[in-house]
């Protein structure tokens, strides 16, 4: 029996006509180890999540997948858990507890295993992995190997019949990756285990492969042994070609007639014997001593330590080293070793405790801020996500020089050339964090080069890329090298670094061991060296690229290396200068003054409001929550307690206009809910009814007839009549954990929100959070997560019989607020938001409140009670009110904006349809 079917396969994102995967259709048997490989983008990952239905991502799916001859979808959650295992990029975003033989039996708890049963697997696999010596480690403290292998271990606890991992070793250095891909051999050869792998570095995993299978553009281009799909490419002059293992791609290029070799081992005997029939010939040299050359220094640092906590261990122990200008420097070493850290001290993120950094022949210390990130250092974070702002990547690629006193056409033409330098004009209007790896380094590499830097820190750049996307990019590196622009690179990718640095650097406990040209910095080493070089050392000892063994075989290859820099003089004067003597451009100058001024506006808007608001309200002795609350809203005045709240929240919009205004301009506006899409549904209309009718019932009763006593009686019964039409929402689903758990997260930030803003009575964001949950998801939704919210808060401000009220008060107004928009009549504007939620809190929330206060608290209310009950609340109701306008206008677009990409990119529902 098959372990998994594939036939005709075919998916496409939301809102994207283009095929991530194109008519796909295969089998893999039962034990096979199969590698799928292909450039970045191609669909390799979108291809594995669809192996496992948790992890599917949402979009237009055709054909179907068979999983042991059942199909996917119809093989339970659990059944899925326990025989699919599933390694992800990254060991940080799997991991989910706090110890070592916790993460390993947090599975098996999951899948309601026995103690007994438990400690068995667990001590099973322990010992197999050889992790008993960091068995009772908190995980915070493993390298990233080993983390990685925890990963693994932990998955294998549940004696999976299919372990698939994706890209697992990117992020783990040579002997780690090496180590981690032998276990997963012993998994596949010794348990029998199927195991489907992608990865983007072929020389380890290739020899372990049954099978190989490469995708292109959505499409299965190759299906065969590791032999016959390299020469298959190399028949095809495919690009995937050139990241086949060094031996395949040696063989392939030099006249023989001898057996095609995959690992080094059988590349060093086909080298054995071609040698017998032919001499080599003599290669050339190609290094640069940099030392000979007379050029500025980048980048200096003179006897450097650091450590992240005072008392904590020295993670840079006395580093020393120069970099010049043109030059570019690769560091190497294993995880933990240093390598990050030194570039967080170079970029200034760092500062050491002892020791000198400069650059650009300046003290680190006295290059001002304005300079130092604005054309002097660039910086490329080892994660690409974290530099990504923006809901398309075309707005992350302007947002880099959105400042810049530059013409728009100026920054069109700009945007264009790097766009289609690095491969992104197809992606422009995609949101960042829906690319590839490797789509997101190209793209995170452009918004740095944007910048136009001196020195360019680059931290595992290569992550991710495909075999040609890296000689465009060393070809991008070159060309910013002969305008001397000094590279700084940290990466586990020898081969990428043995052909293109000019100096190698080796890392190890927080210092660099050793450093010097690749030649000779490879040639000596026997593990932390090039796959090339282990396989022809005993014949040609400097050899550390293929292209040394195919020259000295007699074969054709074209040096990849490219052309070496001419080195002129730099200008740093623009870039580098004293904090004492910076002299700002004039425009930006005025608008210091402008923002400084608005500052200074915004500070006495706050100080007056906090002066009125101290002297208007009694505190109590105890300074307890309840009690700061009821003197605040008995005995203080209530007008000058409304004024004090206008003058805070004049001050926030003033801050908000002067620091934020960009984002507010961006903002989509007068968005209406289309024509066809405004009918309410029956479902809706019932829950109307139950909301406005059987909800008032309920309070009603408990007032006059459980004498206003069993108020968590009543509040849970106000809860379970909201509840009961957001549940019809899911008729005849079975709706996962990420299509509730938005409701959820949207009623803890109102919670938090009410609870964060105690000091300030009626001041809360919790209308305007309502209000979004609404529009975003629906008027049943609406409802929930005002009546959660007002219930759940309560907890800490204590409960009453004015809970229920509460509950109805704010859910009515989310109700209302999805019902509208449904129907047209409230657009999701910035102005018609806020118009709306100042409205509806002063006259629903408070026409609510209000007559409850008197109904909750006088056994005979007259008209006379009620009137003055309104009077009273007016200045409480106009501070509410305030709130949830200022609440909406810094929140409402952002928020709603990363909702409705939430709701696209998982297929999240819209709960008022």
């Amino acid at each position: 029996m098959d372990s998994y079917s594939l036939r005709n396969l075919t998916f496409s994102y939301p809102q994207n006509d283009k095929k991530v995967l194109n008519d796909i259709t295969f089998s893999i048997n039962k034990g096979q180890f199969v590698v799928l490989c292909g450039s970045s983008g191609c669909g390799k990952t979108t291809l594995l999540r669809h192996l496992k239905t948790v992890l599917s991502p949402h979009g237009d799916l055709s054909g179907e997948i068979l999983f042991e001859g059942i199909s996917i979808n119809n093989l339970g959650q659990r059944e899925q858990s326990s025989k699919i295992g599933f390694v992800m990029q990254s060991p940080d975003n799997q991991i989910v507890t706090d110890k070592v033989w916790h993460e390993l039996s947090f599975g098996l708890e999951s899948l309601g295993f026995d103690t007994k049963s438990i400690r068995l697997k667990v001590t099973e696999m322990a010992s197999f992995f050889g992790i008993e010596n960091w068995f009772y480690k908190n995980v915070a403290e493993l390298s990233g190997g080993q983390k990685q292998l925890l990963n693994l271990a932990a998955i294998m606890t549940m004696q999976p019949s299919v372990l698939i991992l994706d890209e697992p070793t990117s992020q783990l250095d040579p002997i780690a990756a090496a180590e981690f891909l032998s276990i997963v051999g012993r998994i596949n050869r010794e348990l029998g285990i199927t195991v489907i792998i992608t990865e983007h570095r072929l020389e380890e995993v290739f020899p372990l492969a049954d099978r190989v299978l490469v995708l292109d553009n959505g499409k299965l281009i190759c299906d065969g042994t590791a032999t016959e799909v390299g020469m298959q490419l190399k028949k095809q002059r495919h690009g995937m070609f050139l990241a086949m293992p060094t031996p395949m791609r040696i063989y392939a290029e030099v006249d023989n007639d001898l057996e095609c070799p995959i690992t080094v081992r059988e590349g060093r005997l086909w080298l054995d014997n071609f040698v017998e029939k032919t001499s080599l010939k003599a290669i050339s040299q190609y290094d640069i001593n940099f030392e000979s050359i007379r050029t500025d220094v980048a980048v200096e640092l003179d006897e450097v330590w650091f450590r992240y906590e005072k008392e904590g261990t020295d993670i840079i122990k006395g580093l020393s080293l120069k970099i010049k200008f043109g030059e570019f420097f690769s560091i190497l070493g294993g995880n933990g070793t240093g390598k990050s850290t030194t570039l967080s001290i170079i970029s200034g993120i760092n500062k050491p405790y002892r020791g000198i950094v400069k650059v650009g022949g300046s003290e680190l210390s006295r290059v001002n801020d304005m300079y130092l990130y604005n054309g002097l250092l660039g910086v490329l974070p080892q994660n690409p996500q974290s530099i990504f702002v923006k809901k398309t990547l075309k707005e992350d690629l302007y947002e880099m020089i959105s400042d810049k006193k530059i013409s728009s056409k100026e920054k069109d033409n700009k945007v264009n050339q790097i766009s289609i330098l690095c491969k992104l004009t197809s992606m422009l209007e995609k949101h960042p964090y829906d690319l590839s790896g490797g789509e997101q380094q190209r793209a995170a590499l452009a918004k740095v080069l944007l910048l136009e830097p001196k020195i360019l820190l680059l931290d595992e750049p290569t992550k991710g890329l495909d075999a040609e996307f890296k000689i465009e990019f060393a070809d991008i590196l070159y060309s910013l090298i002969r305008r001397n622009v000094a590279i700084v690179m940290v990466s586990h990718d020898i081969e990428f670094c043995a052909l293109y640095s000019h100096r190698c650097a080796l890392f190890f406990d927080g210092n660099i061991v050793t450093n010097d040209a690749p030649r000779e910095f490879f040639s000596g080493n026997s593990f932390y060296t090039t796959a090339a070089n282990r396989m022809a050392r005993q014949h040609i000892p400097n050899a550390v690229i293929p292209e040394d063994i195919i020259i000295a075989c007699g074969g054709k290859a074209e040096l990849t290396k490219i052309d070496e820099p001419s080195f002129g003089e730099i200008e740093l004067s623009t870039y580098v200068q004293s904090k004492d003597n910076v002299t700002a451009p004039i425009s930006q100058k005025k608008t210091l003054k402008y923002k400084m001024s608005l500052s200074v506006l915004a500070l006495l808007f706050f100080v007056a409001g906090g002066f009125i608001l101290r002297n208007n309200i009694v505190f109590s002795e105890t300074k307890s929550i309840d009690s700061f609350i009821t003197n605040a809203l008995i005995k203080s005045n209530g007008w000058n307690y409304f004024l004090s709240i206008l003058f805070i929240a004049s001050g926030s919009l003033i801050v908000f206009k002067t620091f934020f205004n960009n984002q507010i301009k961006e903002t989509p506006e007068n968005i209406q809910n289309l024509k066809q899409d405004r009918n309410l549904s029956k479902r809706t209309i019932a829950s109307m009814f139950t909301i406005l009718l059987t909800i008032p019932l309920t309070i009603y009763i408990g007032i006059y007839y459980l004498g206003d006593r069993k108020y968590y009686f009543i509040s849970i019964l106000v809860i379970l009549q909201t509840i009961l039409p957001f549940i019809l929402v899911f008729e005849s689903r079975n709706p996962q954990a990420r299509e509730l758990i938005v409701i959820a997260v949207l009623c803890a930030i109102g919670v938090t929100g009410r609870a964060a803003f105690f000091m300030l009575p009626q001041f809360k964001p919790v209308m305007a959070i309502v209000i979004i949950a609404g529009v975003a998801f629906g008027a049943e939704a609406g409802f929930l997560v005002g009546a959660v919210t007002a219930f759940v808060s309560n907890m800490f401000f204590g409960q009453g019989p004015w809970t229920p009220w509460q509950m109805f008060a704010f859910g009515i107004i989310g109700f209302l607020a999805g019902v509208l928009f449904k129907k047209g009549f409230l657009r999701r504007n910035l102005i018609a938001l806020c118009m709306f939620g100042g409205t509806c809190t002063f006259f629903i929330y408070g026409g609510i409140m209000n007559p409850a206060a008197v109904l909750m608290f006088q056994s005979n209310p007259t008209k006379e009670m009620f009137f003055l009950a309104y009077l009273r609340g007016i200045p409480f109701d106009l501070v509410h009110s305030v709130a949830t306008v200022t609440f909406l206008f810094f929140i409402a677009i952002p928020m709603l904006e990363k909702l409705d990409r939430i709701k696209l990119k998982y297929g999240l529902i819209e709960v008022s349809k």
